[in-house]
């Protein structure tokens, strides 16, 4: 069944097509028969209740400097397609939030994956916390005073933006550390959202584990080591992939919140676990595919179709 397939994303001429995500779902659709176009967050609109989008077919290969073929843009009513992929990268703002709210209107008739209602209703370091028996010690204030007694009580500490991506603004406050005060400021002056704030885990130097779960089901892992030096693990800072199996403790993690996540539409899901803990749950633009397709040879981006066309043709 060749399904017509828009992707909502960032430009194509960015895509590293060594690790890209998006990339390896767009050439996986093709190999299936489907019809892809894509079109930038900005070119999405609603008109006299109709969702539409200044889309460009889309024509994609594994050749670097030559990896994408556009065709010329028109509009296009996103209601009649089969799918639309929200693939753009956060920061989960008031612009990403409006998308989801644009989406509702085609959802599900046109499949919108993931789901914009539960993807609007699931920030990463937000969505998590109602699994808190799962999470490392977490508190999510504006108030000085809570950061301070937080870290009295647990003395070593990461601080970072509530709706931050990719690693930026994430600080790792050692005990004796005099940068709080300086750092809360800061934080006030850039973001008017609160600051999350947990306990630091030391075994973050051994890993800090990417899941890839599809319709609540883990499809395979990739631990990513940070560089020395460096509290982040995320690999654009320089963090490394590493071939990885799913612990007992990780299993556990996933049997508990797999049911929750399929039950709401979220059919490409990737969570980060460090240690023991769940630490985010990524629902707006999942990484990975491409590094565990490598290590293992798990076809992960053929079983996020799969997912797809199982709920297309139902």
């Amino acid at each position: 069944m060749a399904l017509a397939v828009a992707i909502q994303m960032d430009p194509v001429e960015s895509f590293d097509i060594t690790v890209d995500s998006t990339f390896r779902l767009g050439l996986e659709a093709q190999a299936r028969g489907h019809r892809l176009s894509y079109y930038l967050p900005r070119d999405l609109s609603l008109k006299n209740g109709r969702a539409v989008a200044f889309a460009r077919g889309l024509e994609l290969r594994r050749e670097a400097g030559n990896h994408f073929t556009a065709g010329p843009g028109a509009e296009v009513d996103l209601s009649t397609l089969d799918v639309v992929l929200m693939r753009q990268d956060p920061p989960f703002d008031m612009a990403y939030i409006t998308a989801t709210h644009i989406l509702e209107h085609i959802h599900p008739k046109t499949l919108v994956v993931n789901d914009p209602v539960e993807v609007r209703n699931a920030p990463e370091k937000l969505f998590v916390t109602h699994f808190p028996q799962l999470m490392p010690p977490t508190l999510i204030t504006s108030r000085k005073e809570e950061v301070e007694a937080f870290r009295e009580e647990h003395r070593d500490i990461i601080v970072k933006p509530l709706f931050g991506n990719g690693g930026a603004g994430v600080f790792h406050l050692k005990p004796g550390d005099e940068n709080l005060g300086s750092l809360l400021e800061t934080f006030t002056q850039l973001y008017r959202e609160p600051v999350i704030v947990q306990r630091y885990l030391p075994e973050v130097r051994q890993g800090d584990k990417r899941i890839i779960l599809v319709d609540g089901v883990a499809v395979g892992a990739i631990n990513r080591v940070p560089a020395e030096g460096e509290a982040r693990s995320n690999l654009h800072v320089g963090g490394k992939a590493v071939r990885s199996a799913l612990t007992p403790r990780e299993i556990e993690i996933c049997d508990t919140i797999g049911p929750v996540l399929a039950e709401k539409g979220q059919i490409f899901v990737g969570i980060d676990v460090i240690g023991d803990y769940l630490t985010e749950i990524n629902v707006t633009s999942p990484t990975g595919i491409q590094q565990i397709e490598a290590f293992d040879g798990t076809n992960v981006a053929g079983l996020i179709w799969d997912a797809i066309e199982k709920r297309v043709g139902g």
